[in-house]
């Protein structure tokens, strides 16, 4: 079982956003997606999700096509968090969470629904805004939110563009563990696209280095995030070690470039 890109690509005019792009995302393992501002994480997460459909390679998920699914069925099989909510219609955060039970409405019945939806609310710290207007909300509480609501799925992949890009330290930290104590009790696969190489680091079983629409590396943070790599990928020089026990990628600062040293 696994969710897999097999040679993926995508174009957009000219340009390949994606070029033979391929990795596997398994039950149970959390694998953040690294890279520059367009590199491809956000293109190659909406192709794992189906929003958008490759030009060359494939998507499948657990051995089918992902295009071949049904719309609940790749509800209940794939979560998606993305960086904004889009149209939320004035719903309220206890409706935008229920819209996840959406897929399993059929199996479930409205009592069952709303203790689901109770017990999440509480998990995100959210029920003291249950009945406030998303709309309302500030951007790091409508992640929170966002996040809550593909929990509400219960599917076995969840896919997350940039989840903690809004929040500050506090909610980052308690995100970041509470997705990866998902993988670890609920084994799901998680694939989140994420800035914060220390953070990745730390939560990732596996990361996948980005660059110019292509994986140019993959497997765990010390193989990946080398100071050599970092320099060829981001173009600065990074200190990479730990402090008791946890990594940390620490970034020199460039001094700006004066005409006369030129």
């Amino acid at each position: 079982m696994t969710l897999e890109a097999d040679r993926v690509k995508l174009r957009r005019g000219r340009r390949w956003l994606l070029d033979d792009v391929s990795l596997e995302l398994a039950p149970g393992e959390l694998v953040c997606l690294l890279g520059p501002n367009g590199a491809g994480k956000s293109t190659l997460i909406r192709c794992l999700d189906g929003i958008w459909k490759p030009d060359g390679g494939s998507v499948r998920v657990d051995g089918q096509i992902l295009s071949r699914l049904k719309r609940e069925e790749l509800a209940r099989t794939i979560a998606y968090v993305p960086q904004h909510s889009g149209e939320t219609l004035g719903l309220s955060v206890t409706e935008m969470v229920m819209l996840g039970r959406a897929a399993h409405r059929h199996r479930e019945n409205g009592a069952q629904r709303k203790a689901r939806v109770k017990a999440i609310l509480e998990r995100f710290d959210l029920q003291g805004m249950a009945d406030r207007a998303f709309d309302d909300l500030s951007g790091g509480e409508r992640q929170r939110v966002l996040i809550a609501r593909a929990v509400a799925q219960d599917a076995r992949y969840m896919l997350l563009d940039e989840p903690t890009s809004a929040l500050d330290l506090k909610h980052q930290l308690e995100t970041l563990s509470t997705v990866r104590q998902l993988v670890d009790e609920n084994r799901i696969g998680a694939l989140m696209a994420i800035h914060d190489l220390s953070a990745a680091a730390r939560f990732a079983d596996r990361v996948a280095l980005l660059q110019h629409g292509q994986v140019v590396a993959l497997g765990r943070w010390q193989d990946v995030l080398t100071p050599d790599r970092l320099a060829a990928v981001f173009g600065v020089k990074a200190h990479v070690g730990t402090v008791e026990g946890l990594p940390y990628i620490l970034p020199h600062a460039q001094p700006p470039v004066l005409a006369g040293d030129r």
